[in-house]
């Protein structure tokens, strides 16, 4: 295991911080297709934190398998400083994935996230890597999460492991996030337990955060913000929708849950969203039926039954309706797009 010296980049501002304690340390893990941004806003946080104080606060490196260097998912690649192998228990561990779920799978990987929980060290994921700790078993009754794209995928492969819709969370001696700028929420968070909420808010002015961490747990915006409408009956009906895409609700049952009539739901959604409920249900389900197709090796059966329709053949021409492609070839083209990226 090779050592870094604490990076302390010079700046303009200052934020002096008192008692800094010893140097933590991050080993960031670069698997095939990561997301470039999730890995930069968790990284810089640490540095905007040593630059402020003039301190070494924290220290970070970067692995991957045989310590080559890794392609994220927007094809710029980055230069690993060592390959797998055994770390520090102070170290804390996180695995950065993105498009391609599976490449946090490697046994490589997941061997040694394994091994650093097994000896007591703190391991994260970030964007997908809870893959990662998956296949590593140590997300047993743990709350965490992953991005919301990969989430039904994640439990058609994990089905008694259920993540929150939270940006990021800290159970014990892992941590996991959506990725994208829910990165640096995370760090934030980590800042302010180890230096306090006031270093860590001046950090969050240094990345330009208008946002204070933790205002906005969730990963996506309400269904209110998505749909411009501030109307109960219609958001509870949506909402419903989305808690029952594969055993689907009859409009009828949706309109009486929602304490509406059945005529009233329909106008609702024609004046707002501008078309039936039922066509807005359905591309709720192709949505999903999609999102499968491109993150899991299930069947065309079984992505059809998952999203609600009897038969595959309703399925395939609802699916080129809206998509114009049949999901067969949709699906072929997104599984060799997966394995040209992990080549």
């Amino acid at each position: 295991m090779s050592t870094h010296a604490p990076l302390v980049p010079p700046g303009a501002a200052y934020y002096p911080v008192q008692n800094a304690g010893d140097t933590r340390s991050y080993a960031f893990l670069l698997v095939p297709g990561f997301t470039l941004l999730a890995f930069s806003s968790a990284v810089e946080p640490l540095r905007i934190a040593n630059q402020l104080s003039q301190k070494p606060l924290y220290r970070w490196r970067v692995l991957s398998e045989g310590g080559r260097p890794v392609a994220s998912s927007s094809g710029i690649t980055v230069a690993a400083d060592e390959a797998l192998g055994p770390l520090d228990r102070e170290t804390d561990l996180m695995v950065c994935a993105g498009n391609i779920p599976s490449a946090a799978a490697a046994p490589a990987v997941v061997a040694t996230v394994q091994r650093h929980h097994r000896f007591g060290g703190t391991v994260g994921g970030i964007c997908t890597g809870a893959f990662a700790l998956a296949h590593a078993g140590v997300l047993e009754d743990r709350r965490f999460t992953l991005h919301w794209e990969n989430q039904p995928g994640f439990l058609e492969d994990f089905p008694r492991l259920v993540p929150t819709s939270n940006r990021f969370e800290s159970a014990g001696r892992t941590l996991t996030c959506g990725g994208g700028a829910a990165s640096t929420d995370m760090m934030l968070s980590l800042i302010a337990r180890d230096h306090g909420a006031d270093f860590a808010a001046m950090v969050s002015d240094m990345c330009l955060r208008t946002v204070l961490a933790g205002a906005a747990p969730e990963q996506r915006s309400s269904l209110a913000a998505l749909m411009r409408s501030r109307s109960p009956a219609l958001i509870a009906v949506v909402k419903l929708m989305n808690e029952h895409l594969e055993d689907t609700l009859s409009l009828e049952a949706l309109s009486e849950a929602a304490g509406c009539s059945r005529r009233h739901v329909e106008r609702l959604f024609k004046a707002t969203v501008g078309e039936t409920p039922n066509g807005f249900y359905r591309g709720l389900r192709l949505d999903r039926g999609r999102n499968l197709l491109s993150t899991t090796d299930m069947t065309l059966l079984e992505v059809a039954t998952a999203c609600g329709f009897n038969s595959v053949s309703h399925f395939s021409k609802c699916f080129k309706a809206r998509f114009g492609t049949v999901p067969t070839r949709f699906s072929h083209r997104s599984r060799s797009a997966g394995r040209m990226a992990r080549a």
